[in-house]
């Protein structure tokens, strides 16, 4: 490998290599790589949704309303549930949405302890964009490195990972 096309992991494994040579750093190149990968792009991601006015994780609740369908309505508990998040957590993010006017919530008409969150048509509009927005960023970052059909065998190899790793 020529130096030019090192990373940083290529570094750390090298180390490693040096200190401990019994050691396989297979699964630290990939994972670390992974990671890398993530936090990389999760910065290029928030750049381009901060332009919009909303965080990843903003764009995270407008996003999963967005896909749920017509009428673009949740429950705080199925939201929680789909994106990972405590109640707490969901709370913040909804006042600060509901705030902007991007979300409404109300009754639930079917429990009348329970309550529904909705896009507004101003919430609607922005995940419209910023899910474009956040496309054409991993778009660019993609292309720029491989060509489809080598995006199409990593977008294979990373889903036989995850779902070995998530068993």
């Amino acid at each position: 490998m020529s130096a030019e096309r090192k990373d940083p992991v290529d570094a750390i494994v090298e180390q490693w290599a040096a200190e401990r040579p019994d050691l396989d750093t297979t699964a630290m190149e990939v994972f670390g790589r992974v990671s890398r990968l993530a936090r990389a792009m999760g910065d290029r991601m928030e750049k381009a949704y901060a332009g919009l006015g909303i965080s990843r994780g903003e764009f995270d609740v407008l996003a999963t309303l967005r896909r749920s369908g017509e009428p673009y309505t949740l429950s705080p508990r199925q939201l929680s549930a789909t994106l990972m998040l405590t109640t707490g957590g969901m709370t913040g993010r909804l006042d600060k949405l509901e705030r902007a006017g991007l979300l409404r919530r109300s009754p639930d008409p079917h429990d009348r302890r329970g309550l529904q969150v909705t896009l507004t048509e101003q919430g609607l509009a922005v995940v419209e964009e910023a899910v474009g927005a956040g496309l054409a960023v991993q778009t660019e970052a993609l292309t720029a490195a491989l060509d489809a059909e080598r995006a199409g065998q990593l977008a294979g190899l990373l889903r036989e990972l995850l779902l070995a790793t998530e068993r």
